[in-house]
């Protein structure tokens, strides 16, 4: 019982020893002094010294430590008195330390307490301290004491170079470096040996250790070191201090490398690298350790000093977790792992950092036996940095990862490619036509790839690959087995919501990128099944929903219905090219789907070539039995792609038609593949599609395009094909025109028969050339225009019906209110443009007019001067093409109105108010009920572009749509309705006094509306109103969200629509979710801090 209590007493009083020698029992602590001040530290450590060895002899309470002092300095030879007063203070610090361990060891094996019994109710509670735990205080004091010791006994004896220097650290290390002079003590070795085993044997208590290797395993890893390997023969010009390199023998020296390596195996591995690279001197940054920042570079390590740290770098690079070592001791630093915070970005940020672990990773060290035996150890654990999770140290990890991945594809492909890029991809290829599967044993369903491995497949390839903006042709041919799995999956992914489209498609897109455009178009063809040497998914595998939003790969259930196969496989082959079309359509400035479709048309041309239509005809036609082996058959298979071609041709015309072409040599490849069917075919190819084809090149000579002396050189290919056009082809307009564009190109556009002018008129989709706006528009309304000029007999027959249509007007019911050619007679003369769309608005062709109609709201978004002088025809205009049936047309118009209101809120507001209400300022009759709803859908659009503006505006909107909901007709009740939660939406604070008023209406018309319709939308008033005012609905709603409550109450008790039930309770949820949130505010995690004065 009595060393029980004596061990707690011993602890105290070895921490109050340590206090005493710190200066903090009475005289107050060292700290920075001046230079000048050498001789006053060195009188206040032989004070300190004195003043212990006094207590230790006078005082009884002192008895215990006084023992174990005893008991350590008789095994100690280095622990008897010296003259030199800094090692003799540090002789003191270093057995007061031992003894502070050995009590610590002695109480916790004195102590054996019983487990306590389980507590559920305490399960999570922290556990009890230990009876050797030091407390913060005395934390404290072992600390300043290790730094001393530090700084007085091991620092000074090290090396020039080795080490952090003391003038790099602070103050009073920059003092003790004077204090301390090695150069003349004897037996610095010595010393430098004694404050290392001091603090081995100390670094081996749990509690100390983590206080001493925390900040100091620089200074005890510099000094095994030089202890270790320093060398002991130098010549006699470079020996500087011989004394230094003697008084250790070859046992101690071991004993010194043993307990090296031994400090580094045990010690956190990140901190270890770090540590290293500072002693090895390539540590550069300036955000080092506290009291580790100077101002000027680190001197230069000995040789063999970098050469041992280099090895032993190597060393923990090469062990299981090394590379994540390395990674995390070099970027921690900068606000990664450990040290986290708000660096972390920018830590991510620093690029070049992570560039230069990436170099370090992929350079094989000396220490390995060959390449490939360092890339086979390696390269699993690079992987594995793809994998982190951490949010603070992921981009940085698969930063480096990435980088390491491409530099070492870049520097050695062949090892690269078998350790790194084969693994990565292996999920990807597991499944493919060739990996020789046998799949009949396994059950249907059976899961070949976990949702897991696919997902970090994919996630991996979309990480490493798109990292790289100019990859090598080892990483792209790495790539490329693998892209018929992903396109499938991408397919797979579009069908159903999933995490793994995103990186599908950007993979897909990087690839037909970055790689050639004869590969990306073998790829494309590859991946329309035209071909190729891409693999996809094995025929008895097929993907599946995962659960947590992934995929998986299992095995395919065999349908026995021969049928039902035949339409599965057709219906997946089908949506693979749609979704191929669609991707094309995501990469239209790169010209690549305008290259793929020539060259599905250069093979629809060879098809041609070929002849022999009678298999397909009969096919086709359906007369004859055609069995499913018989569509299995080899045979059949060239006209299966040709179907194929054919269909992708059509897909691509009418999905991505308008931005096919980028450039002027794709149109004229276009234009060359149509004529060289024509030529081929011996006349199959219509007339139509001719006239099409050489009228984008009169187009172009027609000034479609600025041309280029280049540009004619492209266009002299078509010359031949276009002389064997007119000699072959049976129409002789065609051959005129094929003609006339012959001259046209092989005089550079100097001359242009009228054959030329009239196609490329026909193709802009213009009148013809001798009839202007401008004379139609002063001279004669539409019905007096008379039926246009016909050209020669160059103009076909489409083109007539067009110009007669064209110049036909608006029929007699689209008159009524105001004629084109008066509308366009009496605006101001513009621009020959300009007068066109006018009359094109009124065109009986809806694509003509709803095309005219945007283009005029395009003018008005570019603020075109011309177009809003004349800004009340146009109203005009637009509102009466409001009437049209058709949406295309309807539709452009409402935008055309919310165009003109943006530009000019007080002019057309009012009379689109006007027009809503029933009327217009001088028409004789009521507007018809869906034109009034199409303006109410033009407010709303004017509203929004409005945003606060509206304010001035908000009493006549409300106004107008309070009567709306009070007419006759439930639709435009309902549609007020709408239009009314939206306003109040875009009012929000600026509806004053007006809720009463919305509150009162809405009331009413729930209570009282016979038409479910309205009821639905006046409780979706409701919704609107509490979704769109969130928070802020406990003010603006102040005086009537009791009000709001008690109706929706109501509906759910009364109401017999299911709907408007459904409605009440969305809106009921919406204000739960906002008491809520009024009533109890979520936490606000701040910490305020006041200074006291």
């Amino acid at each position: 019982m009595a060393a029980g209590a004596r061990g707690p007493r011993a602890l105290r009083q070895a921490t109050d020893a340590l206090e005493l020698l710190l200066g903090r029992g009475g005289d107050g602590a060292p700290g920075p002094l001046p230079a000048g001040r050498r001789a006053s530290l060195l009188e206040s450590l032989s004070r300190r010294v004195t003043g212990l060895e006094e207590r230790l002899r006078l005082e009884p309470r002192w008895d215990e430590l006084r023992r174990l002092m005893s008991e350590a300095s008789g095994e100690l030879r280095w622990a008897t008195p010296c003259p030199d007063t800094a090692w003799t203070f540090t002789a003191q610090l270093l057995l007061l330390l031992l003894c502070l361990k050995r009590c610590m060891v002695l109480l916790a094996a004195a102590h054996h307490p019983p487990p306590p019994p389980p507590d559920p109710e305490r399960a999570e509670a922290a556990p009890p301290l230990g009876p050797d735990a030091l407390s913060i205080s005395q934390e404290d004091t072992v600390r300043g004491a290790l730094q001393l010791v530090a700084a007085l006994g091991l620092c000074p004896y090290l090396l020039p170079g080795v080490g952090l220097p003391l003038r790099r650290r602070t103050e009073f290390s920059t003092l003790v470096q004077h204090v301390v002079s090695p150069g003349s003590s004897t037996g610095a070795t010595r010393r430098l040996y004694a404050t290392c085993c001091v603090l081995l044997d100390i670094a081996q208590h749990p509690s100390l250790g983590s206080l001493l290797l925390t900040r100091h395993l620089g200074d005890l890893l510099a000094g095994l070191c030089q202890l270790a390997f320093a060398p002991t023969k130098q010549k006699a010009a470079q020996a500087t201090r011989p004394e230094e390199l003697k008084g250790l023998t070859e046992e101690e020296r071991t004993h010194c490398r043993e307990a090296l390596r031994g400090l580094l195996d045990r010690v956190y591995q990140p901190l270890v690298v770090r540590e290293l690279l500072i002693l090895q001197g390539g540590f550069r940054q300036s955000s080092c350790s506290s009291g580790r920042v100077g101002e000027h570079a680190l001197a230069p390590a000995p040789a063999w000093l970098r050469r041992l740290c280099g090895q032993l770098l190597s060393e923990r690079l090469m062990k299981p977790g090394g590379v994540q070592a390395v990674v995390r001791g070099i970027l921690e630093g900068a606000g990664a792992g450990a040290v986290g915070g708000s660096d972390a970005e920018a830590a991510a940020a620093d690029w070049r950092k992570c560039d230069s672990v990436a170099r370090i990773l992929s350079s094989c060290p000396q220490q390995s036996l060959s390449l490939k035996d360092y890339y086979r150890q390696v390269c699993p654990q690079i992987l594995q940095l793809l994998l982190i999770q951490d949010h603070l140290v992921a981009r940085q990890f698969q930063r480096v990862a990435a980088t390491t991945v491409l530099t070492m594809a870049r520097e050695h492909p062949q090892q690269a490619e078998e350790y790194l890029l084969v693994p990565m991809l292996e999920p990807l290829l597991r499944c493919l036509e060739g990996a020789g599967l046998s799949l009949e044993d396994l059950p249907a369903g059976a899961v070949l790839v976990e949702e897991e491995e696919l997902t970090r497949g994919v996630e991996n390839v979309f990480k490493v690959y798109l990292a790289e903006h100019e990859p090598s042709a080892t990483l792209l041919g790495s790539l490329q087995p693998v892209l018929g799995t992903i396109f499938s999956l991408y397919c797979f992914t579009k069908q159903n919501v999933s995490f793994l489209r995103a990186p599908c498609q950007e993979i897909l897109l990087w690839f037909l990128e970055k790689c050639d455009r004869e590969a990306a178009l073998s790829v494309l063809e590859g991946l329309a099944r035209l071909g190729g040497t891409l693999c996809f998914l094995h025929p008895l595998c097929q993907f599946r929903v995962a659960s947590e939003g992934g995929a998986v790969i299992a095995v395919k259930e065999v349908v026995g219905d021969e049928e039902e196969a035949l339409y599965q496989k057709v219906s997946s082959e089908q949506w693979q090219l749609e979704q191929l079309v669609d991707l094309l359509a995501l990469s239209r400035g790169s010209g690549l789907a305008g290259d793929f479709f020539l060259h599905c048309l250069k093979e629809l041309t060879h098809v041609a070539g070929q002849g022999s239509p009678t298999m397909e005809s009969s096919l086709l036609s359906g007369k004859s039995s055609v069995t499913l082996e018989h569509c299995c058959n080899p045979s059949l298979e060239p006209r299966e792609r040709e179907l194929c071609v054919l269909q992708l041709v059509a897909m691509l015309c009418e999905s991505i038609s308008d931005a096919l072409f980028t450039d002027i040599l794709q149109v004229v490849e276009f234009v060359a593949a149509t004529l060289q069917r024509a030529c081929v075919s011996g006349g199959v190819v219509e007339a139509q599609t001719l006239s099409m084809a050489m009228g984008l090149v009169a187009a172009l000579l027609g000034g479609a395009a600025q041309l280029k002396a280049a540009d004619f050189v492209t266009l002299k290919r078509l010359v031949p094909l276009l002389e064997e056009v007119s000699r072959v082809h049976p129409e002789p307009v065609i051959q005129e025109l094929a003609a006339d564009l012959c001259i046209t190109i092989c005089t550079h556009g100097a001359f242009s028969p009228e054959t030329v002018s009239s196609a490329a008129q026909s193709t802009l989709g213009q009148r013809d050339v001798g009839e202007t706006a401008g004379e139609a528009a002063a001279d004669v309304g539409p019905a007096e225009r008379p039926h246009g000029k016909t050209s020669e007999a160059t103009t076909t027959q489409p083109q007539r019906h067009m110009e007669s249509s064209a110049a036909a007007g608006p029929p007699p019911e689209e008159t009524g209110r105001l004629s084109a050619g008066k509308l366009v007679a009496d605006s101001p003369l513009g621009s020959r443009a300009l007068q066109e769309l006018l009359w094109s608005a009124y065109d009986p062709d809806i694509p003509s007019r709803a095309t005219a109609l945007r283009s005029l709201s395009h003018r008005i978004e570019q603020r075109d001067p011309e177009v809003l002088t004349i800004r009340d025809k146009l109203l005009k205009v637009f509102v009466e093409n409001l009437d049209h049936e058709d949406s295309f047309v309807y539709l452009s118009a409402i935008q055309g109105v919310a165009l003109l209101s943006d530009a000019f809120p007080e002019e057309v507001l009012p009379s689109l108010l006007a027009r809503y209400e029933g009327s217009s300022p001088g028409a004789q009759e009521a507007w018809p009920v869906e034109t009034r709803m199409k303006v109410g859908e033009a407010l709303m659009r004017s509203t929004r572009a409005l945003g606060d503006l509206v304010s001035s505006y908000r009493d006549r909107l409300i106004h107008v749509f309070l009567r709306g909901a009070r007419d006759p007709d439930g639709g435009l009740r309902a549609s007020s309705l709408s239009n009314l939660g939206e306003l109040c939406q875009i009012l929000c604070f600026q509806l004053g006094s007006v809720i009463q008023e919305v509150t009162l209406c809405l009331t009413t018309i729930v209570k009282s509306d016979r038409e479910v319709e309205v009821r639905r939308a006046a409780v979706h008033v409701v919704v609107l109103l509490l979704r769109g005012l969130s928070e802020r609905a406990t003010e603006v709603l102040r005086d009537v969200l009791l009000d709001l409550y008690r109706l929706l109450k109501f509906v759910m008790r009364c109401e017999q629509d299911e709907v408007t039930v459904l409605h009440a309770q969305l809106a009921l949820e919406e204000l739960d979710a906002i008491m809520r949130q009024f009533l109890f505010p979520p936490p606000s995690l701040e910490k305020k801090i006041v200074v006291l004065p």
